[in-house]
């Protein structure tokens, strides 16, 4: 098996390291000072299940890699649109495209029966560009329940959570998705195969939508919403219209939200990804979290006042910041 790492930052560098030390040929594409400690020392990971060394190819040049059985894809959505010429010189004719991404995927209604079948979620595919870069028939979703960090460049801590569950858009448990998850498994991660995994989108979403904005517009770490009556008053709004959107689009998370709400609370004091990334000024993923089910909700005729509210003040809070850098 070949694989690429295209965004080999915390997340793609911890993935791209596990797989490698199951005996997997990978390639970590990078840049700047990361891609440079990573060809000098290789990636260090610092884990409470044993901290290890992996010495992957590393990269600027996709070139350099040529095709590959897997991409996977660490970089953010918001620049999904913009990966095509990244992502040519990988593929050939049966290369798969792994997405591990926060909210709505692009890959959303493909192959889903039902009224909204093929339908394309604007906010989330701007005039079809995500799916001219990543074409629909390559996508694997890929869920992440795992938090790592860049301690420094190179050094990749790994906080909690291996799980990457993984799964085709159509439901199949492919070939292709059973063969990455054993890779991923034997360099000691977690990756099931679902045959639902937009289940575990909703899931995942059900926090990032509130947590992840209001940790930007508050500068607050998880515990500390969730500490605060008011702001956990509104991470129970916004979660309540999120189900409600999932259940007109088909999809019961069946998870109640105080039980989400307490896995929220277990990651302390943590800064969200958007958190994280207001603070390096850089662009905020929010499309793909509020942007998409707001558009959603507008679809089906849901009634969501509290993410609209929110995704208006975060959506000009990110509007400065592009305008800033």
């Amino acid at each position: 098996m070949k694989v690429a790492v295209l965004g080999a930052g915390a997340i793609g560098a911890y993935v791209g390291a596990a797989l490698h030390r199951a005996g997997v040929e990978v390639h970590l594409i990078a840049r700047g000072a990361h891609l440079e400690a990573i060809r000098g020392a290789g990636v260090r990971v610092l884990t409470p299940r044993g901290d290890f060394v992996a010495h992957p190819h590393a990269t600027d040049d996709p070139a350099q890699v040529g095709p590959v059985d897997h991409v996977f894809l660490g970089l953010k959505a918001n620049s999904y649109a913009a990966a095509g010429p990244m992502i040519q010189p990988l593929l050939h004719e049966s290369t798969s495209i792994i997405a591990a991404q926060n909210g709505i995927p692009w890959w959303y209604f493909h192959g889903l029966d039902g009224p909204y079948e093929g339908y394309r979620i604007e906010s989330v595919d701007p005039g079809g560009a995500v799916t001219t870069a990543l074409p629909l028939h390559r996508a694997i979703g890929c869920v992440v329940y795992a938090a790592t960090e860049i301690e420094r460049p190179g050094v990749i801590r790994h906080l909690e959570g291996t799980r990457f569950s993984i799964g085709e858009p159509t439901g199949e448990l492919s070939e292709r998705c059973t063969a990455f998850s054993q890779a991923a498994i034997d360099g000691g991660l977690k990756c099931p195969v679902e045959s639902d995994l937009r289940r575990d989108v909703w899931i995942k979403l059900m926090g990032n939508i509130a947590f992840n904005p209001i940790s930007a517009l508050a500068r607050a770490t998880m515990a500390g919403i969730c500490r605060h009556d008011g702001a956990r008053e509104l991470v129970v709004a916004m979660m309540r219209e999120t189900v409600d959107v999932a259940r007109r689009v088909g999809c019961d998370p069946g998870i109640s939200i105080e039980r989400r709400l307490r896995g929220a609370e277990k990651a302390g004091e943590h800064k969200t990804s958007t958190l994280q990334d207001l603070e390096k000024g850089k662009p905020l993923e929010l499309d793909v979290l509020l942007a998409a089910v707001v558009e959603l909700a507008d679809l089906t005729g849901a009634d969501v006042p509290t993410l609209r509210a929110i995704h208006a003040v975060s959506d000009l809070l990110n509007e400065n910041l592009v305008r800033a850098v």
